[in-house]
Parts: C-alpha cells; structure tokens; sequence
C-alpha cells in the first residue's frame, strides 16, 4: 500500500464527499427479490448487499437495511425469488426501488410482467435471463462487535429452483457475460456491466 493512505474510523466519520464503504466493496450483484404477502400483494425490491454463501445446498442471502415488505413476507411465507438484473431490466429494477405503501405492487408499477415460478408460490420476473426459486432458511438482526442490535436483517434462503434462459447456456456452460448482468457500484447511482473482453481465467494452484 502507498505510504499515502487515506486512514478513518467508520464511528467517527470518513471525511470524504461520500462514504466510500460501498465503492470498496464493489461492484456487487444486484439482489432483485420478489415476494407475495399474505394478502397476496406482489412485491420486488432491489437490494445492494447480496450474494451467495454456500454450494450444497446452494444458499443465497441480502441484508434489508430495515425490516421492509421483503422481509416481513419472506418471514411470513417462506418463500422468495432472486431475479438476475440483466441491462435491459436496468429502468425497471430502479422503479422498484421506490418506497411505496405495502398495499401496492411494484410489479405493477414498473410495469413488470410475471412469471409462474415451478416450485414456489412466488412469481419472478418473465424477462429475467436467470431466476433462483428460494425458501427460507435464516433471518437474522445483525449485531455490532459491541453486540447491539442494528436495524438490519440477513435474509439466507435455500435455492429449490433455477431457471436459466437456454440462450446463455453454451457447450453446456453457462455464458456470464452475455446475460448481461448489472452491478452495483458505491455511489448513489453508480452501477457497472460486464462483458467477454472482461473475462481471464486463472487455475488455483494445485
């Protein structure tokens, strides 16, 4: 590291024009989760902090900064679907980030087709390239190291169904980049794509 280092204490601020915490840990997948209320209210919502955390069996998660819809039907029902943000989905995903009261769906509002998942009884996005059927294993209210309670939930759920557009699926691979998909940047807009000039290859060691 450079002798030129830009040193702070998250607690006591990072004096910077913007916190830079999101752009270092970046860019990263987008978690586009869709539900259904008891009610049956469709809800989706796109969520900065989310990723995937285990093989067998396959568990993904986000964390809610607040306990949302997402969360609230997630643990009334069980069930959710991660639906991949792909550049023509982009304008869509960004209208579902609008707070709307939990009566409304933001399927509807952004104008957003469903799909009949296979196994849940929570729709996906139809034009989504790739689509992961959960049900839900964990909810957590995440701690500080001082073990107080903070205002958020690590949502973790066991993928019981995939779908994969047959397009993107090549010699029997599936083809990352031509999906398309979307990342998540640090700023308050920024986000990035990827591409096949992108892409290397690198073996672990043996």
């Amino acid at each position: 590291m450079s002798e030129h280092s830009h040193f702070y204490q998250p607690s006591q601020g990072h004096g910077l024009k913007h916190d830079p915490f999101n752009a270092l840990v970046a860019p990263r997948p987008i978690g586009w989760i869709s539900t259904r209320s008891l009610t049956g209210i469709l809800n989706i919502a796109p969520y900065s902090f989310f990723n995937a955390f285990n093989y067998h069996p396959p568990i993904i998660g986000f964390a809610s900064i607040g306990y949302k819809d997402t969360v609230k039907n997630i643990q009334e029902t069980g069930e959710f679907c991660w639906n991949l943000v792909s550049a023509s989905l982009v304008d869509a995903m960004n209208q579902t980030s609008a707070a709307l009261p939990s009566d409304e769906s933001e399927f509807e509002f952004a104008g957003l087709k469903t799909r009949k998942s296979k196994i849940i009884n929570v729709p996906n996005v139809a034009a989504s390239p790739s689509v992961l059927e959960c049900r839900k294993s964990q909810i957590i209210q995440l701690t500080g190291a001082n073990g107080k309670l903070v205002d958020t939930w690590m949502v973790l759920g066991e993928v019981v169904g995939v779908h994969i557009d047959t397009a993107f699926i090549q010699d029997g691979v599936y083809n990352t980049a031509a999906a398309k998909p979307i990342l998540r940047g640090g700023g308050a807009g920024d986000y990035f794509n990827i591409d096949s000039a992108q892409r290397f290859t690198i073996n672990r060691p043996q």
